[in-house]
């Protein structure tokens, strides 16, 4: 199988948990020319009135400034791995048993299809662990 695998930054921010707070900070990032290819958007129940924002990729230093500007950060404790290829049956469930039996537990996975491709990004514990997921899923 032809996958395309690589590490990504995931960045974060609060936002407010109101009509337009998900839409104010997704707006300065098109204005700064960020082309995403990955939002997910939450609530925050431990913080009333508050949710968190995920995106990726950013790139280059407009992108990145501005995304500051509005309380984007790379999530540190956040290792992700970007893999597309070609849509088919069951790829994230051979792709998630390729990572359990490589000894890599999940922390977090969401993927979409798009027409015959696939998309996924993968959320490990740490470096040492999105590197060696890397790794076996390049041997796919």
């Amino acid at each position: 199988m032809e996958l395309i695998v690589e590490r990504v930054d995931v960045w974060a921010a609060t936002i407010e948990d109101k009509p337009g707070g998900l839409a104010e900070v997704l707006s300065v990032l098109r204005d700064a020319g960020a082309d995403l290819q990955f939002v997910v958007a939450r609530r925050m129940p431990e913080a009333s009135g508050k949710g968190v924002v995920f995106v990726a990729p950013l790139q280059g230093e407009q992108e990145i400034r501005a995304a500051t500007q509005v309380g984007f950060n790379v999530t540190p404790s956040l290792h992700s791995v970007r893999v597309m290829g070609l849509d088919q049956l069951g790829i994230v469930a051979q792709l998630t048993r390729m990572l359990a039996d490589g000894g890599i537990n999940l922390r977090g996975v969401s993927a979409a299809v798009l027409g015959t491709q696939f998309i996924a990004y993968i959320a490990v514990d740490s470096l040492d662990d999105a590197e060696k997921a890397i790794d076996i899923l390049q041997r796919a």
